[in-house]
């Protein structure tokens, strides 16, 4: 492997499969130079670029002057001041939505608090990322919190609530889910298991479905960056490449050698979509090295790489996240 690329049919210690998922992630991602990751054994980052973009509706806050960390613990009290800050935001909703997908990442007493607490957010988009993150989790100590949501006044939160009880098999918004299949057929819906909620007549508008439904992809294509319009002009106005993110977040579900060194290369990449993808697709590996590379980004230019990062480093470091499932075959790579 030279300059972080592969051919077609050169396995180098990856799955054939894996091989092709590298030609078309080296072709947009790699952009480092000969004396990379596959001629020194030991993870680098190069750091992020000294000349940020502009921010985006004066959500993308300063990266904070974090004082010299002494220990580990100083290193983790900083991770979570980053999203304890961010979550209470009162100016930036856009900055709480970037939290919460952050704390999507963590399954802990603190960041299940802090999810809860945006559920009850006066900000509409707010409290539907907080139900995101909380399907992110797979939290199933949240379900309460969310079937209060299924009452909420708009559909959109009622919608997601929904969506996301019944991926942790909880079928309290079942006539919920049943009010949009019927969609403008029906305005009562067949209600099964005895669940009853007020369902918005917004539920039956082809608009609003429409609605739901892209906000629901934008949610799981935008990750970091939240969803919604504004989570699209941020990368828009940052010159950021959603495929290359998804290919990231490919290639990371193979955990070998190779894959690794190549997410951490990526940490450094010009791109803050790559760096927070990369942040993420890191959070289960558990060496020191990796852990101080994500640590360094706790002080990026871009607000959701910063908080990313945060959540990701307290995973490195021994802070529960979602259950993952890793590919038997190459779970020897793992660290």
């Amino acid at each position: 492997m030279k300059n972080a690329r592969l051919r077609v049919g050169q396995s180098h210690g990856v799955g054939a499969r894996t091989s092709l998922l590298l030609i078309a992630f080296a072709g947009c991602v790699c952009i480092f130079p000969a004396a990379g990751w596959a001629q020194d054994a030991s993870p680098k980052i190069q750091s992020p670029p000294a000349n940020p973009d502009s921010a985006v509706s004066g959500d993308d806050s300063p990266a904070p002057a974090l004082p010299a960390a002494k220990t580990a613990e100083d290193r983790e009290h900083q991770a979570w001041r980053l999203l304890e800050d961010a979550s209470s935001d009162a100016k930036h909703a856009q900055t709480r939505i970037q939290a919460l997908a952050a704390l999507g990442l963590l399954r802990s007493p603190r960041s299940e608090k802090m999810i809860t607490a945006a559920m009850k957010d006066p900000d509409v988009d707010v409290r539907t990322a907080a139900a995101l993150a909380a399907g992110q989790t797979k939290d199933r100590n949240m379900t309460t919190d969310l079937r209060n949501l299924l009452d909420d006044k708009e559909p959109e939160v009622v919608f997601t609530a929904a969506v996301t009880l019944w991926k942790m098999n909880d079928k309290s918004g079942e006539d919920v889910l049943m009010a949009v299949v019927d969609g403008d057929r029906s305005t009562s819906p067949t209600l099964m298991h005895g669940t009853e909620h007020k369902l918005n007549k917004d539920l039956h508008d082809p608009a609003m479905l429409a609605r739901l439904g892209a906000m629901q992809g934008a949610a799981m294509l935008l990750g970091p960056f939240g969803f919604g319009i504004a989570a699209f002009n941020f990368i828009h106005q940052s010159g950021g490449n959603v495929a290359r993110a998804s290919a990231i977040e490919l290639i990371s579900q193979e955990r070998t050698d190779p894959i690794h060194k190549e997410l951490v290369a990526a940490l450094g990449d010009k791109d803050p979509t790559v760096r927070a993808a990369a942040a993420k697709a890191l959070a289960d590996y558990h060496d020191k090295a990796t852990s101080m590379a994500i640590y360094a980004l706790l002080t990026d230019p871009k607000n959701p790489v910063r908080l990313t990062s945060a959540a990701a480093y307290l995973r490195t470091t021994g802070t529960p996240g979602p259950p993952v499932v890793v590919n038997p075959r190459t779970a020897k790579g793992d660290h």
